[in-house]
C-alpha cells in the first residue's frame, strides 16, 4: 500500500468507510450492496447518492462531480521566496512538471458550457515532486465555497433535488438560499459566462498549514490567478457561445502561446476561521506568492486521463498540513465514492 493510499484510507475511516484496496475496487453500497437507510449511510454516502441523483444517474467513467473536463501539461516554477512560506519540495527548488485539469461544473459529462448551471468551473493541479511523489491543489472559479459544513452540503443538495419546475414558492431550494446569503452569494457569482478558463481566478478555499524550514506555521488558502487578465462574456457574445467553447478555446489559446497562473498563498490573520471555507477572509490579508503555473500542452491520451486522474486535497507534501476544516476529509471521502465509477 501506498503512502498516498494509506494517508487516503485513514481520512476514510473517519467518515465510517472502510474501502478495500486498491482505490479502483472502492464500491457504492448503494449502488452495488444491498441499500441502506439514510439513517444507515455515512455523510460522504449520502451526499454521493444526491450527486448522482443530480447528475442523472451513474456515468460510468466520469466523476460525480465537474465530469466534463480537460487535462493540461505544463510547468511551475517557484517564486523567490516561496520557501519562506513552507519547506515543501516543489517552492523550494526549480521548475517542475504540473498536470492540471480545466472542468466545468455538475457530473453530466456532457453539459454545455453555456449552461448556467456549469458553473463554478474548476481547476486541479498536480505538482510532481522528487521521486515519483506528487502533491494536489483542487479549486473552483469562486472565492468562498457554497456551505462550511457537510451537513450544510448536504441539506443543499438534497434542497436542488426536491426542486421542480412546479414547485411552489418558495421552492425548497429558494427556501435554502434564502436561509444561507452566502450559498446565494455563491450561485449568483458563477451566473456570468466567462471567456476563457484562462480568464479565470480559482481558489482553494479550504484552509492549510504551511510550515517552513524553521518549523514557522501559517494557515493559508490558495489563489490562482491568470496571467491574461479575468473576463466574462458580454451578452452578444455568450448568446453566441457554442456548447464547447470553453474548451475549443482553450486549446486554440494553447496554440498561440502558454496559458499562465500566478499561484498564492492567501495567509489568515489570527482571528480568521479556517475551518469554514464559506467564509471568504479580507482581501487585505497578506498574499504570498508561491510561483507560476505555465501550461502548454493538451495531455495525450486525455480519455484515459479523465479516468485514471484522481486530484485530492489530501495529497499533501512534507511542508504542507491538514488545518481544522472539516471539508478537507468530507471531500477525500466522496471523490473514494467517485473513483471506483471511472476505471
Amino acid at each position: 500500500m501506498s503512502a498516498d493510499d494509506r494517508t487516503f484510507r485513514n481520512s476514510l475511516k473517519g467518515f465510517g468507510i472502510v474501502p478495500r484496496w486498491p482505490l479502483a475496487a472502492v464500491v457504492l453500497s448503494s449502488v452495488v450492496c444491498a441499500p441502506l437507510t439514510a439513517q444507515e449511510k455515512s455523510l460522504p454516502q449520502q451526499i454521493a447518492d444526491v450527486l448522482v441523483q443530480l447528475g442523472g444517474g451513474i456515468h460510468p467513467g466520469f466523476r460525480f462531480m465537474h465530469a466534463k473536463g480537460l487535462v493540461l501539461t505544463g510547468t511551475f516554477t517557484p517564486a523567490k521566496g516561496a520557501a519562506s512560506i513552507s519547506r515543501a519540495a516543489h517552492l523550494g527548488g526549480g521548475a517542475v512538471p504540473v498536470t492540471v485539469r480545466f472542468s466545468d461544473g455538475t457530473g453530466v459529462p456532457n453539459i454545455p458550457d453555456t449552461d448556467p448551471n456549469a458553473g463554478p468551473r474548476g481547476m486541479a493541479i498536480r505538482f510532481a515532486l522528487p521521486g515519483g511523489a506528487f502533491t494536489d491543489i483542487v479549486a473552483i472559479s469562486h472565492n468562498g465555497f457554497v456551505v462550511g459544513t457537510g451537513e450544510e452540503f448536504l441539506a443543499f443538495l438534497k434542497a436542488i433535488a426536491a426542486t421542480r419546475p412546479d414547485s411552489p414558492h418558495p421552492s425548497p431550494v429558494e427556501a435554502f438560499l434564502g436561509s444561507h446569503p452566502r450559498a446565494l452569494k455563491f450561485v449568483i457569482d458563477n451566473r456570468p459566462l466567462p471567456a476563457s478558463f484562462a480568464k479565470l481566478a480559482y481558489f482553494g478555499n479550504n484552509a492549510f498549514v504551511f510550515v517552513n524550514a524553521a518549523g514557522t506555521q501559517h494557515a493559508g488558502r490558495y489563489q490562482i490567478i491568470p496571467v491574461a487578465g479575468l473576463a466574462s462574456l458580454d451578452s452578444a457574445s455568450a448568446a453566441k457561445a457554442g456548447p464547447n467553447y470553453l474548451f475549443d478555446e482553450v486549446r486554440q489559446r494553447l496554440a498561440r502561446g502558454p496559458v499562465q497562473f500566478r499561484l498564492y498563498a492567501q495567509l489568515a490573520n489570527p482571528d480568521d476561521p479556517t475551518k469554514d471555507g464559506s467564509v471568504v477572509w479580507p482581501a487585505d490579508r497578506q498574499r504570498v506568492p508561491l510561483g507560476t503555473i505555465s501550461l502548454t500542452t493538451v495531455a495525450p491520451n486525455n480519455d484515459e486521463l479523465q479516468r485514471s486522474l484522481m486530484f485530492n486535497p489530501i495529497f499533501l507534501t512534507d511542508g504542507i498540513q491538514l488545518s481544522d476544516d472539516p471539508l478537507i476529509p468530507l471531500r477525500s471521502a466522496v471523490y473514494a465514492l467517485s473513483v471506483a465509477h471511472r476505471k
